[in-house]
């Protein structure tokens, strides 16, 4: 049996450099360099051969190691919960807006196991220079902190007293909106799911009792309490479908808590629009599919991550300045789940 070739294996392959690149153009390392930063200095002709060269060479410049040499690493953080699909509608609006600034942006996710000051830990240990909160639910004390560390901007989230920028929509006037346009279909017996602690919540649970006592329906209020999440539209399903008579229409305070709602509706065989009425809050992606076709209340994702990336840029490039707060209009989108009570 021959004996197995031992011989120690080549050098590794040399990874190309800039120099590489720069002798394949026929020009400087430093012009190529001036490509690579996007700085003035080269033609565009120059530009294209550049790039050219380096993709037939296989090199890709460091920026990680350029950005660390220069006690920047221009990433903004941003802190998600991954079960809410407006939270993922928002990271999609700040990836293009971030870079569109120059910026690279790094997910941490809480989780049942995992809670916003381990997420928000992990993004400042890899040194993100900046936070985006989505919704958290942190205390002040917790939001001053980062604050101080690093400029932090949340969505979702009125802060009043607290040191943060935040951008968000008008959320009681987009509820009125929506309790006005049930009373015009002719409900009056509407109920709301409210969101517990979630982004936006408190100030949607106050916009439906001012609305209701608006129209003179006070008598009619009714607050379950609940959360931003499918299961609370489930609870808060099975408790009404457990009472005698089911209310005309329901206002969930997000779309989450609407779609587990129209869930355990529908197991039940109500009729959503014909026995009951559902409006969800936030235009979520997963509102406008066919199959459930949810009327709710347009919180526009992209403007708002593109009004934080600003604000949180903003900051970085003006610490001092004072702390502002954008709110963005909001807008009913009626579809197929609302109608005329029975």
């Amino acid at each position: 049996m021959p004996e197995p070739d031992i011989r120690p294996a080549g050098p590794a392959p040399r990874k190309p450099t800039m120099a590489d690149v720069a002798e394949r153009v026929g020009v400087s390392r430093a012009l190529v360099s001036l490509v690579f930063r996007n700085q003035p200095g080269a033609s565009q002709e120059t530009r294209e051969r550049v790039h050219r060269a380096a993709e037939e060479l296989g090199y890709r410049p460091d920026s990680a190691a350029r950005l660390l040499a220069s006690g920047r690493s221009r990433t903004l953080g941003v802190l998600v919960t991954v079960h809410q699909p407006f939270q993922a509608d928002l990271v999609e609006g700040i990836y293009p807006e971030a870079e569109r600034l120059g910026y690279d942006v790094l997910l941490s996710a809480t989780a049942p196991t995992r809670g916003e000051r381990r997420a928000v830990e992990a993004l400042l240990s890899h040194r993100c220079e900046a936070l985006i909160l989505l919704g958290a639910d942190a205390d002040a004390a917790e939001l001053d902190e980062w604050a101080r560390r690093v400029p932090t901007v949340m969505i979702g989230r009125r802060l009043p007293r607290i040191q943060v920028d935040c951008v968000h929509s008008a959320e009681t006037k987009g509820v009125r909106q929506a309790v006005d346009y049930l009373v015009e279909l002719g409900h009056r017996d509407i109920v709301h799911i409210d969101g517990g602690r979630g982004a936006g919540a408190a100030d949607r649970r106050r916009g439906y009792l001012a609305a209701m006592r608006r129209h003179g329906l006070g008598e009619w209020a009714r607050v379950i309490p609940g959360a931003h999440d499918e299961q609370a539209g489930i609870d808060a399903g099975q408790q009404l479908l457990a009472e005698d008579r089911l209310p005309t229409a329901v206002l969930a305070s997000n779309d989450w808590a609407a779609m587990g709602l129209l869930h355990a509706l529908g197991r039940a065989g109500v009729d959503v629009p014909g026995q009951l009425s559902v409006v969800g809050y936030d235009d979520s992606h997963l509102s406008h599919l066919s199959r459930i076709d949810l009327t709710t209340v347009r919180q526009d994702a992209d403007r708002l991550a593109e009004h934080a990336v600003r604000l949180v840029v903003g900051r970085l490039e003006d610490p001092g300045r004072p702390v502002r707060t954008t709110v963005l209009e909001p807008k009913l989108v009626v579809r197929g789940t609302t109608a005329p009570p029975p």
